[in-house]
């Protein structure tokens, strides 16, 4: 009911928000006429972007960089926020909520890929029927709600007795009713934030008009920066919360992360008379839908060759790609079943101008019918990047144990185990700046087309998947002497964590990064949002594989003589062989990556201008 009405309360204030200006302000509305006037003189967007009055944006006024680093200093916070909770969340279930190592590790793996499966839910809502812009608004309310109540019920119920929760006390036992609490708090948090989150990166690359060519270029960088913004926005939370954390301070954590939510949202609404805006553009599921079916009654149709005299319109009727048409391309033909005029279709005097009168059940448009081609495209790279994400999500569970069970001491200082990862932030940050301003030009310059980028976001994705596999040898090595020192009365620095934080860090700009820009570029207009979201559910399914992953080592590890790979004494396991079995399916996985780049076709997009946009250059492949 509380989420419902706040839901209400932010949509009546977004979408009310100009009425209540002219209401306080009536002397500037009677001159709107004016200003209208003025607008059209004014130099607009070209690639269809709108203001929040449905209006045309004008260039000068309106998104570019100004709007993107609103939207960035957004995101850094309420990274701020998510990590605030989620870097220290297994050492919460272990030192608060009693939980052992293998429990907590496949409870933050199940929570985190719930955060991003919400993602889908974001996506969709957005696509559909609310834009990105509502639906920013009203996940990140959410989120901090989730905040908020997790704040709360941490203080007066979880962390009892006072002083508890760091690694010398424990706490004691609780009720039914504060677990609940705790888990619903938790889950709202992950649906606030997995809604959010998808939105927020292709929201901010709506701020550059793509058919530009210095904002075209701009929108490139801006998720080059909106990955380092998402970074740079952990660090805080990695470090100096998680020292607090640590030390049992959760609630003083968990308050100041709630804070940083609320000046995100503050931030982001802030920015609002700023903003370009694409309208939604309906169910996608319908659309998808209605090709199977016309593809399944056109069963029997001959197709024509190289797709000539298959159906399209012109126009503004045309809406299922904003205003560019997608070429037709080969592969996937019995789709193109879908879009062929059969003699039913023929009786009508001019297909074009009747454009009310066909069945889209049983007649598809060539664009409506490469939509959902370039779906099935993307899927077989999108699930060769799961495995890449089981990698991932170590820094958050098995890397914080393993640091847990280390020297974790320089003289009298204590290094938070969880607090590592802010060299993977570090490395991130490094990497961004060397491969942007030194190997994209490098590069570049010794590729032979005139005019062409360097590297492709598939083969920048087939080097993270490389890198990945090198942090987890240096993972599974460091813990092969950490077990020979144990078994010598020793310990490891937790020091020596740093190569395999690092090289995920050096991963994470080849991989998500061109992660980001690929799913943004390859998916119709239409479909932006849920671009973002294969990225997110993406690593959703590796957190769930991770856990999968977990409990299949362990039920066939454990035997009399070992209590398996990762129990709850890590100097009793063998963790290393954990880590080195990562390595070795990644390294099958990178095959079957460099098979399904090969055989991946670009997206071919007529340009507003009657061009050709994207898929021009065939060479963009591993």
């Amino acid at each position: 009911m509380l989420l419902s009405s706040l839901a209400r309360l932010v949509s009546f204030l977004v979408f009310h928000s100009s009425s209540l200006y002219i209401y306080f302000y009536p002397d500037v509305h009677r001159n709107m006429g004016k200003e209208i006037v003025k607008k059209k003189k004014e130099e607009c967007t070209l690639d269809g972007s709108v203001d929040r009055h449905g209006s045309p944006s004008v260039r000068s006024s309106s998104g570019n960089w100004f709007a993107a680093i609103l939207i960035l200093v957004n995101q850094g916070f309420a990274t701020l926020a998510f990590f605030g909770v989620g870097v220290n969340l297994v050492l919460f279930l272990t030192r608060v909520m009693g939980q052992d190592n293998a429990e907590a590790a496949n409870n933050v793996s199940k929570w985190t890929g719930t955060v991003y499966i919400f993602s889908l839910l974001g996506a969709f809502l957005s696509d559909s029927y609310w834009g990105r812009y509502k639906t920013c608004a009203i996940f990140q309310s959410i989120f901090v709600v989730g905040l908020v109540s997790l704040s709360v019920s941490s203080y007066i119920f979880l962390v009892r007795p006072n002083g508890c929760g760091d690694e010398h006390v424990a706490c004691g036992s609780h009720s039914k009713f504060a677990v609940l609490i705790f888990y619903v708090s938790i889950y709202l948090i992950a649906l606030g934030n997995g809604g959010y989150q998808p939105n927020i990166a292709t929201f901010g690359a709506d701020q550059f008009d793509e058919d530009h060519p210095k904002e075209g270029i701009a929108k490139v960088a801006f998720f080059s920066y909106f990955y380092l913004a998402l970074n740079l926005g952990s660090l805080f939370s990695n470090t100096i919360l998680g020292y607090f954390q640590d030390k049992g301070m959760w609630g003083l954590g968990f308050w100041a992360s709630a804070g940083s939510a609320v000046v995100a949202l503050v931030l982001f609404l802030v920015g609002t008379p700023k903003y370009r805006h694409f309208a939604p553009q309906g169910n996608p599921l319908s659309r998808f839908s209605q090709v199977l079916v016309a593809a399944v009654r056109n069963w029997t149709v001959k197709t024509p060759p190289n797709g000539e005299e298959l159906y399209e319109v012109y126009g503004k009727e045309s809406s299922t790609n904003g205003e560019r048409k997608i070429l037709h391309t080969n592969g996937f033909k019995f789709l193109d079943k879908a879009a062929v005029i059969t003699s039913k279709e023929e009786n009508l005097n001019n297909v074009n101008d009747d454009v009310q009168d066909i069945d889209p059940w049983r007649l598809c448009t060539v664009t409506q019918v490469e939509e959902v081609k370039c779906i099935l495209r993307l899927l077989p790279i999108w699930l060769c990047t799961i495995l890449y994400s089981v990698i991932f999500t170590q820094m958050a569970s098995l890397f914080v144990e393993q640091g847990a069970v280390m020297k974790t001491t320089v003289s009298t200082f204590h290094i938070p185990p969880a607090s590592m990862s802010s060299f993977d932030i570090l490395s991130v940050a490094t990497f961004i700046f060397i491969y942007r301003r030194v190997l994209d030009p490098l590069v570049a310059r010794f590729k032979k087309s005139s005019g062409s980028k360097g590297l492709t976001e598939l083969q920048r994705m087939g080097i993270g998947l490389i890198i990945a596999i090198m942090a987890m040898i240096a993972a599974g090595t460091v813990e092969l002497f950490r077990l020979q020192y144990a078994k010598n009365s020793g310990s490891l620095s937790i020091f020596w964590q740093i190569p395999q934080y690092v090289l995920i860090g050096a991963s994470e700009v080849f991989m998500y990064v061109g992660q980001l820009e690929f799913f943004n570029d390859q998916t119709p207009d239409g479909l932006k949002s849920f671009g973002s979201a294969l990225c997110m559910t993406s690593i959703s399914l590796g957190n769930y594989v991770s856990s999968l992953l977990v409990t299949i080592v362990m039920r066939f590890s454990k035997n009399e003589k070992m209590p398996g790979w990762i129990p709850g004494n890590l100097n009793k396991g063998h963790l290393d062989r954990f880590f080195f079995l990562l390595a070795a399916l990644t390294a099958a996985d990178f095959i079957v990556y460099l098979i399904c780049a090969k055989w991946y076709k670009y997206i071919k997009v007529e340009g507003r201008n009657g061009g050709t946009n994207r898929g021009e250059d065939n060479d963009l492949r591993v």
